[in-house]
C-alpha cells in the first residue's frame, strides 16, 4: 500500500451518537479518512456503490436491513471493499455468519481505539491490494452462496506457505488451520494436509470427506479445476477448501515427493494462497514442499529441545540453499513468565523472530476439541489477533520478496 494513500472509511450505524463517537476516535489518525456515513443498511449499499470505500464499519442491528445482509450485498457489488462488523454482542453465531458473507473483522462495541485503528489498517491494506488486482484483470468467480469455486486465476500465481517445525508438539496444525481461515476471509485459499501418515487438519476443522490427496496425486499430470473442485472438502463455516491426508498411515507411501510438488504447483493456478501443514520429519513430501515454498513459517516454542532442533534445521537450510528471507520465524505459545524471550532466541540463532503468538491455555484446547478454530469463535482474543497479524506479515514478506526479485538484475549466463 503506498505510504501516502489514505484508508477511506464509511461508517454505518443507525444511531447518530455512535457515528460521531467513531469519527472522534479516528480523527487523529492521519492514515484514515472518514468519507461518508450511513444510517441504514440500504443507505450503506448505495453509498458503497457510489463512493467505493476501502473499509466499512458496519453495525449489525439496524431497522431496515441487518449489517450482515448489507455486508453480503456490498461484497458482491464492490468486492475489494472490506467490512469490519461492530456489535454490542460478541456472539459466535454472529461472527460465523459475518465471516460467511465476507466480513474482514468483528469488533465488540464500544471498540478500544487501538483495536479499531488496527482493524481498519489491516482491512485497508487488504482493500488496496484487492483494488489493485481488480484493475489488472485478476478475478474470482463466486459459486453457491457466494463461496468461491475452483477457477483458474488470471495474471498471478498463488503463493505456497508451508508451516514447519522440526520438533513435534509446537502447534503446527493449530497455526495452519487458523492462518488458512485468516487468508480465506479475504482471498481464495486452500489448506493442504502434508502430514500424510497422521494428518489431523480435517479433524481440527470438524470436517469429514470421502476424498483425500490420494484422489489427486496419482493423476497430477491431468488435473483440471473441476477435478480439484470435486475432491476438495469445503469448510462449512469459512468456505476454506481442504485437501485431507490419506485415511490410513500406510496409504501415505502412495504419494511421492514429485507428485506432491506438482500438485502444489498446480494449485497455484487456482488459489491465492496454499497453506501446507507438515510433519516434523523431513520426509520426501515435506522436503519437496519446503523446496517450492514461497514462504516457510518456522515454528518454535520456548523449550530448549525445540530451539535446538530449529538450530539444526537452519543449518540444513543454509547448506541446501534455502534463502533465510523465505523463512518467517515465529514463536508459538509465548509465555512472558519464562526467561527465554523471542529476542534472545533470535540473537542466538541469527534469525529474528518476527512474531510471538501468546500462550492461551484455555482457548486453544477447547477450540481443537470442538473442531472450531479460535479465529472464528474467539476472534477478539489476543491469540486470534496474532494470527491476523501473522497473515499480514506473510503478505508483507511476500511483497518484499517479489520486489527484490523484480529489482534484481538478470544473472549472466
Amino acid at each position: 500500500m503506498p505510504a501516502l494513500e489514505k484508508i477511506r472509511v464509511l461508517i454505518v450505524d443507525d444511531i447518530a451518537e455512535t457515528r460521531d463517537n467513531l469519527k472522534r476516535l479516528l480523527q487523529f489518525d492521519t492514515s484514515i479518512e472518514v468519507i461518508a456515513e450511513a444510517r441504514t443498511g440500504r443507505e450503506a449499499i448505495d453509498l458503497a456503490n457510489q463512493q467505493k470505500p476501502d473499509v466499512i464499519l458496519m453495525d449489525i442491528n439496524m431497522p431496515d436491513m441487518d449489517g450482515i445482509t448489507a455486508t453480503e450485498a456490498i461484497r458482491k457489488k464492490v468486492p475489494f471493499t472490506q467490512v469490519v462488523i461492530l456489535s454490542v454482542q460478541s456472539d459466535p453465531n454472529y461472527m460465523r455468519r459475518a465471516m460467511l458473507v465476507g466480513a474482514r473483522d468483528f469488533l465488540t462495541k464500544p471498540p478500544m481505539i487501538d483495536e479499531l485503528t488496527s482493524a481498519i489498517r489491516r482491512a485497508g491494506a487488504m482493500a488496496h491490494d484487492e483494488r489493485q488486482k481488480s484493475t489488472s484483470g485478476f478475478t474470482t468467480i463466486p459459486g453457491p452462496n457466494g463461496t468461491p469455486v475452483a477457477t483458474p486465476m488470471i495474471g498471478k500465481k498463488g503463493k505456497v506457505i508451508v508451516i514447519y517445525s522440526p520438533k513435534g508438539g509446537t502447534g503446527r496444525t493449530t497455526i495452519a488451520t487458523n492462518l488458512a481461515i485468516a487468508f480465506q476471509s479475504a482471498e481464495k485459499t486452500c489448506l493442504v494436509d502434508g502430514s500424510l501418515q497422521f494428518g489431523d487438519v480435517a479433524v481440527f476443522l470438524n470436517e469429514q470427506g470421502k476424498n483425500t490427496i490420494l484422489d489427486l496425486a496419482p493423476r497430477v499430470d491431468e488435473l483440471d479445476p473441476d477435478i480439484v473442485q470435486e475432491v476438495m472438502v469445503t469448510h462449512a463455516t469459512s468456505g476454506l477448501h481442504i485437501l485431507a491426508a490419506p485415511p490410513r498411515p500406510e496409504y501415505s507411501e502412495e504419494v511421492d515427493g514429485e507428485q506432491f510438488s506438482k500438485l502444489l504447483q498446480y494449485l497455484r493456478q487456482i488459489y491465492a494462497y496454499i497453506v501446507v501443514d507438515t510433519t516434523s520429519y523431513l520426509t520426501e513430501t515435506v522436503q519437496s514442499a519446503l523446496d517450492i515454498a514461497d514462504l516457510i513459517i518456522l515454528l518454535t516454542t520456548q523449550d530448549i529441545p525445540a530451539i535446538k532442533s530449529i538450530n539444526l534445521f537452519l543449518g540444513i537450510s543454509d547448506a541446501t540453499g534455502i534463502n533465510r528471507k523465505r523463512i518467517l520465524f515465529v514463536m508459538n505459545r509465548y509465555d512472558k513468565r519464562i526467561a527465554i524471550t523471542p529476542e534472545k532466541v533470535g540473537e542466538s540463532l541469527r534469525q529474528e523472530i518476527s512474531l510471538a503468538i501468546p500462550l492461551e491455555e484455555r482457548i486453544v484446547p477447547v477450540s481443537i476439541n470442538k473442531g472450531v478454530p479460535f479465529i472464528i469463535e474467539q476472534k477478539a482474543s489476543p491469540i486470534a489477533r496474532s494470527i491476523f497479524s501473522l497473515a499480514d506479515l506473510c503478505r508483507q514478506r511476500l511483497d518484499q520478496l517479489a520486489a527484490t526479485e523484480i529489482d534484481s538484475p538478470p544473472k549472466k549466463k
